[in-house]
């Protein structure tokens, strides 16, 4: 995908520009391209960002280890603020943090790279604990004997482990 000058949407009609999207993006492995509709609108400080996507991933479940298909679907906005960067230089080593400084921040002359935000917004959407489904079971685990171990170095471990059955 394209990099968005952001000095070149003040040039464009509402001073915004809008892309229908039918993407791969890259370090994202999707089934399908993320297909939807992203918008950037130049506000004089800020850029307001909208995204609505959607794709289909192959997660693997973390409690039966089965692959499945997930539909990740994505609708979100973002504010960008526009202003120069400080150079780390000048910031002392010890500092308060107040919450300008937590908002993410572009050069006012400066690109948006699209498909890094979308791949960031299509990351955060991810569920946290990936299940195939409600009645998901864990896989069975065999029962092995603790007498079959040959490394006499666990010896003194199966010894007590004997002794606890």
């Amino acid at each position: 995908m394209e990099k968005i000058y952001i000095p070149r949407l003040l040039k464009m009609p509402e001073q915004k520009e809008e892309i229908a999207l039918n993407h791969q993006i890259s370090g994202l492995d999707s089934l399908t391209p993320v297909r939807g509709f992203f918008q950037v609108a130049h506000r004089g400080n800020f850029l307001e960002l909208q995204l609505q996507a959607h794709t289909i991933l192959t997660l693997t479940c973390d409690r039966c280890l089965q692959s499945f298909n997930h539909r990740l679907e994505v609708d979100t906005s973002e504010i960008i603020l526009l202003k120069e960067e400080e150079p780390l230089l000048s910031y002392p080593l010890e500092r308060e943090i107040i919450s300008e400084d937590l908002s993410e921040t572009l050069p006012p002359d400066g690109e948006l790279i699209m498909d890094e935000w979308i791949y960031e917004q299509l990351s955060l959407a991810m569920p946290l604990r990936i299940l195939c489904g409600n009645d998901c079971q864990p896989p069975a685990i065999e029962s092995q004997q603790h007498s079959t171990i040959k490394d006499d170095r666990w010896s003194s471990l199966v010894s007590l482990l004997n002794q606890n059955n």
